[in-house]
């Protein structure tokens, strides 16, 4: 893990507690089991929709593409404003907009944590053990 994506948890932290997880020759960043950024080449793309696209229109922050087919791709993450690496409150204010972004896109939240697998394990049935029946004695 890059020493940036690791700096992600100190910018974030007024946020609340962060996940991150190799991915895709990147980074996904987590936030109560909601993918909020992306991370490619030490660059951070934060989520974003129609409803807050227009704060990264207005700092014209471009969205993370990708090539495919030798088409431009670009995806719903767009680039993170500088301002936010010097500013815990600047990050905050940004990792909810993402957080948010996450939340109104209807994707359920997926938590593929080692503890939360662990967790889901152990709350499989166990197998119930046989009961011998017996049988009343019937008067005669």
């Amino acid at each position: 893990m890059s020493a940036f994506v690791q700096s992600l948890h100190e910018i974030f932290e007024r946020l609340g507690r962060i996940e991150t997880r190799r991915m895709f020759g990147g980074h996904g960043v987590w936030h109560e089991g909601r993918m909020i950024a992306l991370v490619a080449r030490d660059t951070l793309y934060l989520k974003a929709d129609a409803e807050s696209g227009p704060h990264f229109d207005k700092l014209n922050l471009p969205p993370f593409t990708y090539e495919r087919q030798g088409k431009a791709m670009p995806m719903s993450y767009r680039q993170a404003p500088a301002d936010l690496f010097e500013d815990r409150e600047e990050a905050a204010l940004w990792g909810r907009r993402a957080y948010e972004a996450a939340l109104r896109s209807g994707q359920p939240p997926k938590n593929k944590t080692p503890a939360a697998k662990k967790k889901a394990a152990s709350k499989t049935p166990a197998k119930k053990a046989a009961v011998k029946k017996t049988r009343k004695a019937v008067p005669r």
